[in-house]
C-alpha cells in the first residue's frame, strides 16, 4: 500500500525522533531527498518517501543485523 500522506518538517522530525531544526538542517546540507511538492514556499514529503530515505540511511537500526 502507498502512503501518500503529506509530511513536514515536523512530522519528519517526529518519525525520527529529532529536533524540527534538525530535519531543516538536513535539507540545507543535502542529506534530505527532494519535497514532492512545495506549497506556499513550504517543501511537503510523502510518507514513503521519507520512510524509503529512513531505511537507507548510514547507521539506520532496522538494518542492523539483517546481513545489509
Amino acid at each position: 500500500m502507498t502512503d501518500r500522506r503529506l509530511w513536514s518538517y515536523r512530522e519528519i522530525a517526529a518519525h525520527i525522533g529529532v529536533q524540527t531544526d534538525t530535519v531543516r538542517s538536513y535539507r540545507k546540507h543535502g542529506l534530505l531527498p527532494a519535497p514532492d511538492l512545495t506549497e506556499d514556499g513550504r517543501p511537503y514529503w510523502f510518507a514513503d518517501t521519507i520512510r524509503l530515505w529512513v531505511a537507507a540511511r548510514p547507521g539506520n537500526r532496522a538494518r542492523r543485523g539483517r546481513g545489509d
